[in-house]
């Protein structure tokens, strides 16, 4: 402000202070947390929000400097990101201006999409762990029991330069929100054998299927769900690990996901189902989501 004199502080201060407060918050929220959320695109992002308003210690963990995804631009470079209803209602509770483009579909900035969401899930709680890669599953006899975590930069180093082994964080749920990828999942398949799930010839999960939207959107949400005691698999995860289709540039399904994962985790840790507009979805007309 004008006239207004700028406090002094220390190096040293400034040092200490973020210090301490990454390790604290770290060991208080992170450390053993009840959800664990691996990818902070559309689907993970939104897992975050509901599920920290659900009332749970929840951890989102982006590899990149920087969360949000492929949200940042949408289809050939353009940053304007589409939703179709009723995904367009979850945008809504964070804040973020839509326009109605007709037969079901919205439309909104990619940058006032990908800034509302992430500060909708932080107002609720949720923890973002940046610049971290997570390697590994902690998997113990039945069940999914955390994540193994290493600093994504460190990955980028020639192994006989680092010789830094990671760190586990354990948690009650484990999201698998990585996108195409599905990068828990198959790492869990390397390992057990998952009934139902296709895999090449490689051992590999099959990949998405080419561009149909309407049948892509239906299934991300529908292929959502638990895929092995402790671990969900959500969104573009879901739909690569079966060889479903992709959808393009159009997010609504994705935030659904998100959604449903987040109340599949809930359920899981309280033992109660609970009623849900994302858990019954089919596709209507004029391919709009329509709950039954």
């Amino acid at each position: 402000m004008q006239g207004e004199i700028m406090t002094y502080s220390s190096e040293i201060h400034v040092t200490k202070t973020i210090m301490n407060e990454f390790m604290d918050d770290f060991i208080e929220n992170i450390l053993d947390t009840d959800i664990v959320i691996v990818g902070s695109g559309p689907c993970g992002v939104t897992a975050a929000k509901y599920a920290a308003e659900l009332g749970h210690k929840t951890v989102m963990i982006e590899r990149n400097i920087y969360g949000g995804g492929g949200m940042w631009q949408g289809g050939f470079l353009m940053p304007k990101n589409t939703v179709m209803a009723p995904a367009h209602k979850i945008l809504e509770e964070c804040g973020v201006r839509l326009k109605d483009a007709g037969d079901g579909l919205y439309v909104c900035d990619s940058f006032e999409m990908v800034s509302k969401m992430l500060a909708s899930a932080c107002d609720a709680g949720a923890k973002l762990l940046n610049s971290t890669n997570v390697e590994d599953l902690v998997l113990k006899e039945d069940h999914v029991d955390g994540v193994v975590i290493q600093w994504f930069p460190v990955q980028q180093m020639p192994k006989f330069i680092t010789c830094m082994d990671p760190i586990a964080i354990r948690s009650k749920v484990v999201i698998d929100a990585t996108g195409h990828d599905s990068f828990l999942v198959q790492r869990l398949i390397d390992q057990r054998d998952i009934m139902g799930v296709p895999k090449t010839i490689n051992g590999k999960i099959k990949g998405c299927g080419s561009l149909w939207v309407d049948e892509a959107e239906k299934q991300t949400v529908e292929l959502t769900h638990e895929i092995y005691p402790g671990l969900i698999v959500a969104g573009m995860s879901a739909t690569s690990t079966y060889g479903a289709p992709r959808m393009g540039p159009t997010f609504g399904g994705m935030l659904l996901a998100g959604k449903k994962a987040a109340e599949l985790a809930h359920e899981k840790i309280i033992g109660v189902k609970i009623k849900s507009a994302s858990n019954a979805l089919k596709m209507g007309h004029h391919n709009v989501l329509v709950t039954e």
